[in-house]
């Protein structure tokens, strides 16, 4: 009984954060009420107080779990991009993956529109830094290794990417005029290839 409660808990959870997701990729986040995420996940305003305290906390929870999915996507890409003659290629790999993601409409309108919104942008930041610098710091640490960039600006540099990487993402969801992901894939290569 207590397994089936738990799991009837996960399943409420679950359909909650589907239904809140659907809405504010499409919706957006101001135009979303609890009411409506209420209705589109057919449970309780109570069960959904029940899992989240609020709508903040359940909108950084999508904002945070669409992050991780697209952080693991271009993990996986860079594990498979990894080539013995081209030490940029799997950092690459992995960031075709991210602008890709930054061209999708629903992770536009949650991570790059409403997350600054909705978390503050000191509060966007300190996440994205906490979820993506990693990534880019290994990928950085790989190339200083192999003796393409100095010690020394491991962390400089990875801050620098992380930054650049986010300014294309943004550029992307305000559609300035003549950018696609592959453009700046191919600046961002420029500029990664030309560090040293």
């Amino acid at each position: 009984m207590v397994k089936r409660t738990s799991e009837q808990a996960e399943e409420t959870r679950r359909a909650i954060l589907d239904a809140a997701r659907h809405l504010f990729e499409t919706q957006g986040y101001p135009r979303t009420s609890i009411a409506n995420i209420v209705e589109a996940a057919g449970i309780s305003k109570g069960a959904l107080f029940h899992h989240f305290a609020s709508k903040d906390a359940l909108f950084f929870e999508i904002w945070k779990e669409m992050q991780l999915e697209m952080d693991a996507q271009a993990r996986a890409a860079a594990q498979a991009g990894r080539s013995k003659t081209d030490p940029y290629a799997a950092f690459l790999a992995g960031t075709r993956v991210y602008f890709n993601w930054a061209s999708r409409p629903g992770f536009q309108r949650v991570v790059l529109i409403d997350g600054p919104a909705v978390m503050g942008l000191d509060g966007w930041q300190e996440n994205d830094d906490r979820l993506g610098r990693s990534n880019v710091e290994q990928g950085v640490r790989y190339l200083a290794h192999k003796g393409l960039i100095a010690e020394d600006g491991i962390v400089p540099i990875s801050i620098m990417l992380l930054n650049a990487l986010n300014g294309g993402g943004f550029a992307l969801s305000r559609r300035e005029s003549g950018l696609t992901p592959d453009n700046l894939f191919d600046a961002f290569e420029a500029l990664l290839r030309g560090l040293r």
